[in-house]
């Protein structure tokens, strides 16, 4: 049995092979309509979530599987002083594989430890996102044709940012990668991360407070917005929150090629304009997650069409 709780649990190959099948599901659907049937998937959301949550339903839903789970802490059991571990336990003597999502880091590795059925991390606090990462990777592949010899724009927030945080360790299973990293001082890419760029050869990376300067040289601008909930002081956030803005003026200095993704939810950050724009991903990216989500499924219970 296997979980996945950070990107780097998979191989270059594996993630290969899930962005295989999951170009075959979009080819193929009706081929996949009915590989999980009597299989149930849990959601274990301890923190909001629109896409990631839905996604994962759809996902099964779309294999023929069944959903069940909660949405928020509130209507768990963990308002009444419940462990993670209780509440995994509990929840896989309903279910065949669990999506967890959690405010603190590390909540889907304790709770991968004593789980009988497989948990997938869907996002812990400010750490790892692992199938966001396998989203924008299968957009890339879907946008780009390849995952190699690529410079990547990452704006926004980068020091909370859990989506930046395993897209770097992501795109650094691949030759040729050169990051622009675009921030104000105060959400500057945390330094653990900076240290293992350091110690990946193949990895170039520079900082910078200019978004037309990242974006001119881009081949993918990946825009975050600054997240209210990561802040302890409302003050900070209301000074840093507009630091970064995208409309169609600084889509000037893109090249005619460039993609912009953005995980969402948005704010501000990107202009309701930009949305028009051909080189736009962001809405592309949230169908390829059901998609990729439907391949890791059918991987993580070893099923196949």
């Amino acid at each position: 049995m296997r979980h996945l709780i950070d990107i780097t649990d998979l191989s270059v190959d594996e993630i290969a092979e899930l962005i295989r099948t999951s170009n075959d599901i979009i080819a193929n659907r009706k081929a996949y309509s009915e590989v999980c049937r009597g299989r149930k998937l849990a959601t274990l959301f301890f923190e909001p979530s629109t896409r990631t949550r839905l996604s994962f339903e759809a996902a099964m839903l779309e294999l023929g599987g069944g959903v069940l789970g909660f949405s928020s802490a509130d209507s768990s059991s963990a308002t009444k002083g419940e462990s993670v571990i209780d509440t995994v336990r509990t929840v896989a003597c309903y279910s065949d594989i669990i999506a967890m999502r959690h405010p603190k880091e590390g909540a889907p590795l304790l709770a991968s430890l004593k789980s009988p059925v497989p948990v997938i991390n869907a996002g812990d606090g400010g750490h790892s996102h692992p199938t966001q990462t396998l989203t924008d990777l299968l957009t890339i592949q879907r946008e780009k044709g390849r995952l190699d010899n690529m410079t990547v724009a990452l704006c926004g927030d980068l020091k909370f940012g859990r989506t930046v945080h395993s897209l770097i360790a992501a795109m650094s299973f691949y030759e040729n990668i050169k990051f622009i990293l675009i921030s104000p001082d105060e959400l500057k890419i945390p330094d653990y991360i900076r240290e293992d760029m350091k110690r990946k050869r193949n990895i170039e990376w520079r900082e910078t407070d200019k978004l037309e300067e990242g974006l001119a040289e881009a081949d993918i601008l990946y825009m975050t917005r600054v997240q209210r909930e990561r802040f302890f002081n409302e003050a900070d956030y209301m000074r840093l929150k507009d630091s970064f803005i995208l409309d169609t003026d600084k889509m000037r200095y893109a090249k005619p090629d460039t993609i912009i993704m953005h995980p969402l939810p948005r704010v501000n950050e990107i202009s309701v304009k930009v949305d028009d724009d051909p080189r736009a991903c962001y809405f592309k990216q949230v169908e390829n997650g059901k998609f990729i989500r439907m391949a890791l499924i059918m991987s993580l219970l070893e099923v196949s069409k």
